[in-house]
């Protein structure tokens, strides 16, 4: 006499065969992007591995964030946006913004455009990140010229907006 599974195991049985259908439907996918997209915004990339880190299939996940997309609900351009203001205000430069959208998946294209219109000073915001952190005065000796002019490149400034931030006031 075969051993009758428990009502316990037969629930258990129903929920997972919901989960599976539920992580394979691209409007349960769509609906959880939503969510994600009500709080900020997303690169596609990055919304396809939140998804996928939720549960959903691959091909849920693409069709609902494909579908977004031509919604205009989630865009790469206004993503990169979003990021870049974000991060000038952190006292981020150029390079370092650069990295950080072309790791969020982020075509080069997109990035340089949105670089570009961003009309910003990098070099007064170099001096200004500069001021913040180490105060107002220059550096007088090298070891403290080069503690500053690292501390800048890690933040993501070029060789010029960096030499603008540590040089003499008359360059300024």
């Amino acid at each position: 006499m075969p051993d009758k599974p428990s009502l316990n195991d037969e629930i258990r049985e129903l929920q997972a065969d919901a989960d599976q259908e539920r992580f394979a439907s691209p409007q349960e996918a769509r609906k959880k992007a939503m969510d994600y997209l009500a709080r900020r915004e997303y690169g596609q990339t990055e919304l396809k591995k939140k998804l996928s880190g939720a549960g959903f299939t691959r091909e849920a996940t693409e069709r609902a964030v494909d579908q977004l997309t031509a919604d205009n609900l989630q865009d790469d351009h206004r993503f990169a946006e979003s990021f870049m203001q974000s991060r000038i205000s952190k006292g981020k430069g150029p390079l370092r913004i650069q990295l950080e959208l072309s790791q969020r998946g982020i075509d080069s294209g997109t990035i340089s455009t949105v670089l570009e219109m961003a009309d910003l000073d990098w070099a007064a915001l170099a001096r200004q990140v500069r001021r913040k952190r180490f105060g107002p005065g220059l550096p007088t000796d090298f070891a403290e010229k080069a503690r500053q002019i690292r501390f800048l490149q890690y933040r993501g400034f070029e060789p010029e907006q960096v030499q603008a931030a540590v040089g003499r006031d008359d360059e300024q």
